[in-house]
């Protein structure tokens, strides 16, 4: 079965590409060393840091294996400055709370890419669902589990 593509920005291709380079590398050596250093504690079958090393390195794979599956099918989008007609991932969305007057700026990303606290939401999020393909001056109603939100869309770079 063929993975769904999945875009990027340049910078966050980059970064994932970069985690891959540690947890295949660094990572992988010291969780080697840590359960070396267990096994020679002796027996392992009642030993909290072997197990704890066994489990740091099933986790390791799965997100190297994560990582791996994210990058080869990723699809990178280079052109993500300058103004643009419609929102779309890589875009950055500056919106109005039309309840609060709140203004925020948000970098439309895949979930791969996002990180709330660098103002990078999901395209596939409730909020990032409902912005794409919107145009400056339009009202978009947010179904959130604390309620309805209405943004105004303020400009799109």
């Amino acid at each position: 079965m063929a993975e769904k593509k999945i875009s990027l920005t340049r910078e966050g291709y980059n970064k994932l590409l970069a985690e891959l380079e540690v947890v295949k590398g660094e990572k992988r050596r010291q969780i080697a060393k840590d359960l070396s250093e267990a096994r020679a504690q002796g027996d392992i079958s009642e030993n909290a840091e072997y197990d704890a090393a066994k489990e740091a390195q099933a986790h390791n794979e799965k997100r190297i294996a994560d990582l791996e599956a994210i990058l080869s099918n990723a699809t990178i989008i280079d052109n993500v400055s300058g103004p643009r007609s419609e929102v779309v991932i890589g875009a950055t969305v500056s919106i109005k709370d039309e309840g609060s007057g709140e203004e925020f700026d948000y970098m439309l990303v895949s979930e791969a890419e996002s990180d709330f606290e660098a103002n990078k939401i999901s395209a596939t999020s409730p909020v990032g669902r409902s912005l794409m393909g919107r145009k400056v001056g339009d009202t978009v109603e947010i179904q959130v589990p604390r309620g309805t939100l209405t943004y105004r869309i303020k400009a799109i770079n």
